[in-house]
């Protein structure tokens, strides 16, 4: 039934999606889907909260394991996040877009996700600045955490979009793009305006 709820959610939006299309999609009658599930509100609301917590987990399973230099877990992290977002493009629409877009509770829900994502990975970009001898700050690290994150969410969802782009494809792009810059920073190199 959950299956069933994220596929139509992602589909058709939190407000046109009804407990009848769920319910025929899941092959059940519409009262077991409010007596499993509780209302659309509660429903909605455990989607969000399963998606996040599968991409959460997807993310830390592809970074856990053997020891990786800094770059090596951060490159294992982002595939294992595109990867996700590919593989699951109901799920990823749930979270990048159905949620976003419903106000609160909803929004409070997304933001745990984007919350744990950012913790995630401000610890990856923490070790890798820890090797750094102080030319990488606490703040940096949460900055570069923010923004790296904000990136890979835009970019998943254009990937998903966008046929022919791989997962991995995309998970390059970026590490690309955050990994030439975090190494200049390590060296302390900063851009500055003139």
């Amino acid at each position: 039934m959950m299956d069933a709820a994220v596929r139509c959610f992602a589909r058709h939006g939190y407000q046109a999606a009804s407990m009848d299309d769920i319910a025929e999609l899941a092959g059940v009658s519409k009262p077991l889907v409010y007596l499993y599930l509780g209302s659309k509100e509660e429903l909605f609301t455990a989607c969000i909260r399963r998606e996040a917590d599968a991409l959460l987990g997807s993310v830390a399973a592809g970074v856990e394991g053997a020891e990786l230099p800094p770059d090596e877990r951060l490159w294992a992290g982002l595939s294992a996040f595109f990867a996700y977002a590919a593989d699951h493009p109901d799920s990823w629409l749930v979270l990048s877009l159905r949620a976003r877009t419903q106000g609160e509770p909803f929004a409070g829900e997304l933001a745990r996700l984007r919350d744990g994502i950012v913790a995630f990975v401000a610890g990856l970009i923490g070790e890798a600045a820890g090797a750094a001898d102080g030319a990488v700050t606490g703040r940096d690290v949460d900055a570069l955490a923010q923004a790296l994150v904000g990136s890979a969410e835009s970019l998943a969802t254009w990937a998903n979009e966008t046929p022919g782009v791989t997962a991995k494809e995309a998970a390059a792009t970026l590490m690309n793009f955050a990994w030439a810059g975090l190494g200049n920073l390590m060296k302390s190199e900063r851009w500055s305006p003139r």
